[in-house]
């Protein structure tokens, strides 16, 4: 059997892109190298408003919405900072993926866990399967990969060059009111924050930097003695990799595309990655079907990460700024203006803000655009 796509990575994003493939009478099909989707998570699972408000999500796996959030300095100072809506709630996300997975197989995607791609030349995959090596004619690939993305590599599509390492702790919840506590300090988290969100059921400690310059894992256990919690029991551990270079330029060819991760549709300063994988997937659907059907260059060249990166370039100099900030003290100091009323105005436009990566208008305009030009 010949399929139309071939969506490579069974993460929210390829989830997402294979499920609207599909429901256009495509045939796809949707490989990814873990047994189950509910193994080996790597996300904590955070969603923002703009999420569940336009993306049919399951209701009962998203945790109490959050409200507060409190910064602390190097020296534990508290900066709070509370919205006047609930804009975070905690994904139960291997019931997630397995919801979306369902929704795949009613749409007609066939799915092959447990398999590795291996390589691709346009007409066909190469796939292994345990000691199998197996061949598959494929029109068209999707690169939902994630932050290493092999599908880029294969095509000569731009790879992520800035990662951050991630790891957290699950633990049971035991907030009475749904909270999410951000660190500052270069020497548990050197270029990024540590974390705490507790939604009263689940607990996620954790915390990401430049891998350079720490050990994750030694990391997670001095923050979590240094919180007094290192007794509780441990539910699961998760990590990954995360890209914070900023979108991607060169995303798709006439082999394949990247979505999620894989492009570097990742803020570069929160580091928030779920809201871009579902919006940029929507748009990877429209692209890839349009060419599969007209064969039209244009379209594929109207996918592209140049769409996005110019409103996140404030971001991204802000990522730059926090990469050098390697010493508690120059934290210390950065936090202290944080707490001025300018600056503290523009912490809440951080956290709070409704503003997407990317903006859903601009992928919308997009879609009319390549289809107007056929």
């Amino acid at each position: 059997m010949r399929y139309d796509t071939a969506v490579i990575g069974a993460g929210l994003a390829g989830l997402h892109t294979a499920r609207l493939l599909a429901s256009r009478g495509l045939r796809v099909l949707l490989i990814d190298r873990k047994r189950s989707l509910a193994d080996g998570i790597h996300t904590t699972g955070i969603f923002v408003r703009k999420t569940w408000e336009d993306f049919p999500l399951p209701d009962e796996q998203l945790g109490r919405p959050i409200r507060d959030v409190t910064l602390y300095s190097p020296a534990r100072r508290a900066m709070r900072l509370a919205a006047d809506h609930d804009e975070f709630r905690i994904g139960r996300m291997s019931w997630i993926y397995l919801y979306l997975l369902d929704q795949c197989a009613r749409a007609g995607v066939r799915f092959m866990p447990q398999t590795r791609f291996l390589e691709g030349d346009g007409t066909s995959i190469t796939v292994s399967r345990g000691t199998n090596v197996e061949r598959i004619d494929v029109r068209y690939v999707i690169g939902a990969d994630g932050a290493q993305s092999r599908v880029a590599r294969t095509f000569g599509l731009d790879t992520n060059r800035e990662l951050l390492a991630g790891i957290e702790d699950v633990i049971p919840g035991r907030a009475s009111k749904p909270q999410l506590h951000c660190y500052l300090d270069p020497r548990i988290a050197p270029g990024y924050i540590a974390w705490v969100a507790d939604d009263g059921e689940e607990s996620h400690i954790g915390l990401a930097g430049y891998r350079a310059r720490f050990d994750p894992a030694a990391a997670l256990e001095r923050f979590r003695a240094s919180l007094g919690n290192t007794s509780s029991r441990r539910i699961e551990r998760r990590g990954g990799m995360i890209p914070v270079g900023g979108m991607l330029r060169r995303i798709a060819n006439e082999r394949a595309l990247l979505v999620g991760d894989a492009a570097g549709a990742v803020s570069p300063l929160t580091a928030g990655g779920l809201d871009p994988a579902i919006r940029l997937s929507a748009f990877a659907a429209d692209v890839a079907a349009a060419w599969l059907d007209r064969g039209d260059r244009a379209v594929l060249r109207q996918y592209s990460g140049d769409l996005f990166r110019a409103r996140f370039m404030a971001r991204t100099w802000m990522r730059r700024i926090i990469r050098t900030i390697e010493s508690p003290l120059a934290m210390e100091l950065a936090c202290a203006l944080l707490r001025t009323p300018p600056m503290r105005a523009v912490a809440a436009h951080v956290f709070f803000a409704r503003g997407s990566f990317p903006d859903a208008p601009a992928i919308q305009l997009a879609s009319s655009s390549h289809a107007a030009s056929s």
